[in-house]
């Protein structure tokens, strides 16, 4: 089938990549524009487009998915399908193009978490099992009929970044079965149902830790945020990102108040919650580089009745 592909970040590479390696043809690929990257502000190309140009794939780039002209010129396409991951909200003028309907990777078992960030609040809210989904677009977001979905375990340490690159992975192969599917006429239309579930844009709210919350719910935030945008809490004036945690059994007797740190062990900084205590394991001062709570404790020596906030 000839396809054009839609999406932006990395984790769409894995899955473009498959499907430039398979028997379907990608004859174009539509991405964001260029952005200016770092302290020089260069600009950089999406990670997809990189990708399609390694492939010499002609790349798009509209600034606006209305302009009569981009919509003109998919048309002119003659695409059999769109296949996207992890892009724009399409309008109907544009999913409605392909005579085999515009299909669309999510990275969870829909109908639960809707929405632009479903890797870091599955983590959040303690899920052990998340996925993806393949489904057909429709006007209201995620909430299209689904084709297939692959269950995936969160381990108890995993972090968002880590789940990112294995729900990658697993999609990946998803899409390319259910692009096999719609070729052959033969992918299945199912209606979702059950709870729906929302995961909404990451706010700097919400990234800010919350002591008088459970050691668990306070681990679990730390890992759904952790490699980006990360969990902070402000100690001695400064914040301080936290990248890496615990909660820690049996080995603390004494016990404090909400962000008071008990004790700082050679590798982890021992600090109280509602309902026991947290290990920081690795932490990013302000405008310094991540490190190691051993790192840490070098340069800034801690006591125990010092105070997260």
């Amino acid at each position: 089938m000839k396809i054009v592909f839609m999406g932006t970040p990395e984790f769409a590479v894995p899955s473009l990549t498959r499907l430039l390696n398979s028997k379907h043809q990608v004859i174009a690929v539509v991405t964001g524009t260029d952005k200016p990257i770092g302290r020089g502000q260069k600009m950089k190309p999406t990670p997809i487009k990189q990708t399609a140009q390694s492939f010499g794939i002609s790349v798009l780039t509209p600034a606006s998915l209305s302009d009569p002209d981009f919509i003109g010129g998919l048309r002119g396409l003659s695409s059999d399908l769109f296949v996207v991951v992890a892009f724009r909200i399409l309008p109907p003028a544009v999913f409605t193009i392909p005579p085999k309907g515009t299909i669309n990777l999510h990275a969870s078992l829909l109908p639960k978490y809707r929405g632009a960030a479903p890797i870091h609040w599955a983590i959040i809210n303690g899920e052990k099992k998340t996925g993806v989904t393949t489904f057909f677009i429709e006007e209201k977001v995620d909430a299209g009929e689904w084709i297939l979905q692959q269950k995936v375990d969160i381990g108890d340490q995993e972090n968002a970044g880590e789940l990112h690159d294995k729900l990658s992975r697993v999609g990946a192969d998803a899409l390319l079965q259910t692009v096999d599917l719609i070729e052959q006429g033969r992918a299945p239309r199912v209606k979702q149902v059950g709870e729906v579930t929302k995961a909404p844009k990451l706010s700097r709210e919400l990234c800010r830790i919350k002591w008088t919350d459970d050691a668990q719910r306070i681990n679990n935030l730390i890992r759904g945020l952790s490699p980006y945008p990360q969990a902070f809490s402000i100690l001695n004036g400064e914040e301080i990102k936290i990248c890496r945690s615990h909660v820690e059994i049996d080995t603390v007797t004494k016990t404090g108040q909400p962000g008071e740190i008990l004790g700082a062990m050679k590798d982890r900084i021992l600090v109280c919650a509602a309902d026991g205590v947290l290990a920081i394991t690795e932490l990013q001062p302000e405008n310094r580089r991540r490190m190691t709570a051993a790192e840490y404790l070098l340069g800034h020596p801690l006591t125990a009745g010092d105070r997260f906030e």
